[in-house]
């Protein structure tokens, strides 16, 4: 079954909540595991990509854009509307809603920060995973931005 992580952060801002993403998602790669990261819209999903470019000067995390030419090979594809194609066994999701096609990840991993917007958002995706049976743990955090 399907675990669910919910790590919170003390931080208001969404800018905290992306550079957690980063952070997240450079240890999740260097575990060796495949990931994909969901975002809202193109937008966001633009700014996920941009913010792994830089989050950090002396990191290089390998990602991709779902529909770009590098998306076959990357280790962490990023996208908002379609699943990635099969391979990926974390999911970690940036959007407001969870997608129809959480259930085919190992692993997901949920970000809450005390930004209304995304408190609003996570509570809801919280109650549906408690709602369906999936075990959920809550990974309270310090300041990490």
């Amino acid at each position: 079954m399907t675990q669910i992580d919910f790590y919170v952060l003390p931080d208001t801002t969404l800018d905290a909540r992306i550079t957690f993403a980063c952070r997240l998602a450079e240890t999740i790669n260097h575990k060796g595991y495949r990931l994909h990261l969901h975002a809202n819209d193109e937008a966001a999903a633009g700014e996920i990509d941009a913010a792994l470019w830089t989050f950090r000067p002396e990191s290089f995390v390998p990602h991709a854009l779902l529909g770009s030419a590098d998306e076959e090979h990357a280790a962490i594809t990023i996208g908002y509307s379609e699943p990635p194609c099969p391979g990926a066994e974390v999911l970690l999701n940036l959007a407001d809603e969870v997608p129809d096609w959480f259930s085919r990840f190992e692993r997901i991993a949920e970000i809450i920060n005390q930004h209304q917007q995304v408190l609003t958002a996570k509570r809801a995706s919280w109650k549906m995973y408690k709602e369906r049976g999936y075990p959920v743990k809550a990974h309270h955090l310090k300041g990490q931005a």
